[in-house]
């Protein structure tokens, strides 16, 4: 048993030295998502503090996401999320995009689906209540410029 645990604890240090890489790519302001839609101050606090970490590039890396293997975790998570949504990266969907994007926000916050349920208990304030999600499907519903 003694070996075992000694063995498990070597593989955990070892796997501090690999995995993904944890990155915050450099934003273009042109790109991001206010130079390109209006953003009421009410929704840029809501997506501020309930989408930013895994939907732009201005993610704020928690202590546990240093740590593996919940780094590859966590990584993962962001790595999806930006893939599926960045806000940092708006100016390059068109308009079609755009558009299905804004639908499918109002969507998931609606569903319950987003911001992920594993992620609000680590994440103080991150869930959204109602009015949060009546002001999201608001500004989705808007026309944008």
């Amino acid at each position: 048993m003694r070996w075992l645990l000694l063995i498990g604890v070597g593989l955990l240090v070892i796997a501090q030295f690999f995995g993904p890489a944890k990155t915050n790519p450099a934003i273009d302001q042109s790109q991001a998502l206010e130079s390109h839609t209006q953003v009421d101050p009410k929704v840029a606090a809501i997506l501020d503090r309930s989408c930013k970490d895994c939907h732009s590039n201005k993610t704020e890396w928690p202590w546990y996401s240093h740590v593996a293997p919940v780094s590859w975790f966590v990584i993962d998570h962001v790595d999806e999320g930006r893939i599926h949504l960045n806000f940092s990266e708006w100016g390059t969907y068109d308009a079609e995009q755009r558009r299905d994007l804004l639908r499918d926000i109002c969507a998931e916050v609606k569903q319950g689906s987003m911001p992920l349920s594993s992620y609000t208990p680590l994440h103080p304030g991150s869930a959204l209540t109602r009015d949060d999600i009546m002001t999201i499907c608001e500004w989705t519903q808007k026309p944008q410029k």
